[in-house]
């Protein structure tokens, strides 16, 4: 089978979509049965063509970005020529939503070509965009076959997804929970970063510093959970903000900013580190959670929001973490000092969440169910 995929940008460029992009392209390319390219804007005005772990990447020349969204001029085009091509004709096109540009060029492009689109999230913040772009996202979803949804609570919530909900599968995302195991080194290095800490429970946020992240919600929560640490691993234009916060409130010596662009093997011994994981965001833009799902393979428990989105599937109260209101600072500082103060309920949170992760949220099975749909969408 072979599938092209449709994207805005594809690693090295930094974003959950495009990590999650490039997990499914190369977990697929490894299958003998399988072969598959990704065309994507490139963050140039240069075209580009290359192999990566298997999947055929194209860059196409990038004019400009506008609300996130990579202009390619070329896309319509080079869309048509991979449906016509004698060499590599897809068998099936996998969008991947939200890419606006992408997925108006996929409808210029008029291929016949059965299609599957992923669903990320709802577009939320750029509100006068979206009112534009309504009639015709609902066109999109109209006319592919069948949309991937990361979860139940996203199909039921999303407006959008509401009016195709019988074309709608879920297939909750994957990692490699193999890859945050804890090795002698990773165990090595968890001890190193805790050092500094000695017997104070450590409470970890790993994401880029943006609105619906909620890292300045948690750092207020911060000031009523005295019992524990704080360390941020991540940027973005919220920084100055935060650090401004942490100085005000006098708790310097229990907040530290790591900052991003951490090698891997790091954040795994940071999640190793870590006592508590905080997702606290507050907005729809998070529509899953995947850093939950990697607090989770390390066996480490979470506090996460109730949003409508897949963050409180991912993470359900009681089972492997707990869940509090977007935006309640209380209730949020609560449930950190719960699972801070309460050893045998971090440990059976923890505990439950890697078995949880290695039965549910694999790679494998993630492929696994992707291809059902593929096959259902050829069918």
């Amino acid at each position: 089978m072979r599938i092209t995929m449709l994207n805005k940008y594809y690693p090295p460029h930094l974003g959950g979509i495009e990590f999650h992009l490039r997990d499914l392209a190369e977990a697929l390319a490894a299958r003998e049965d399988t072969q598959v390219r990704a065309i994507v804007a490139n963050e140039s005005e240069e075209r580009a063509e290359e192999t990566v772990r298997g999947v055929e990447v194209v860059r196409l020349p990038r004019w400009r970005e506008y609300s996130s969204t990579p202009i390619v001029p070329s896309m319509t085009a080079e869309i048509r020529a991979e449906a016509s091509s004698a060499e590599h004709a897809p068998d099936l096109f996998h969008l991947h939503f939200p890419y606006p540009w992408g997925e108006i060029s996929w409808l210029r492009a008029r291929t016949g070509t059965p299609t599957v689109l992923t669903y990320h999230s709802d577009i939320v913040r750029q509100r006068a965009a979206l009112e534009l772009y309504k009639p015709f996202l609902r066109r999109v979803l109209d006319r592919v076959d069948l949309v991937i949804a990361s979860s139940p609570d996203m199909v039921e919530h999303s407006p959008f997804l509401a009016e195709v909900s019988h074309k709608c599968r879920v297939v909750p995302f994957g990692i490699d929970v193999d890859a945050f195991a804890a090795t002698p080194a990773v165990e090595a290095r968890a001890r190193e970063l805790r050092e500094p800490h000695g017997e104070r429970p450590v409470v970890l946020f790993v994401g880029r510093l943006i609105y619906y992240k909620g890292a300045d919600v948690l750092v207020r929560a911060m000031a009523s959970v005295p019992e524990a640490d704080l360390v941020i691993v991540g940027s973005g234009p919220l920084e100055p903000e935060l650090r401004a916060e942490v100085a005000a409130s006098g708790m310097e010596d229990r907040v530290t900013f790591v900052g991003g662009g951490q090698p891997f093997s790091e954040l795994v011994a940071w999640y190793h580190a870590a006592d508590v994981f905080a997702l606290p965001s507050v907005a729809r833009s998070e529509a899953f959670g995947l850093v939950q799902l990697e607090a989770h393979a390390t066996g480490t428990p979470v506090v996460s929001t109730t949003l409508t989105t897949g963050v409180p599937f991912v993470n359900p109260t009681g089972e492997t973490g707990l869940t509090v209101p977007p935006g309640d600072v209380e209730g949020l500082a609560e449930a950190l000092r719960t699972l801070a103060t309460d050893d045998a309920l971090r440990a059976r949170l923890g505990e439950r969440a890697l078995e949880r992760a290695r039965a549910c949220f694999t790679t494998a099975r993630m492929v696994e169910d992707t291809l059902g749909v593929y096959h259902e969408a050829l069918a």
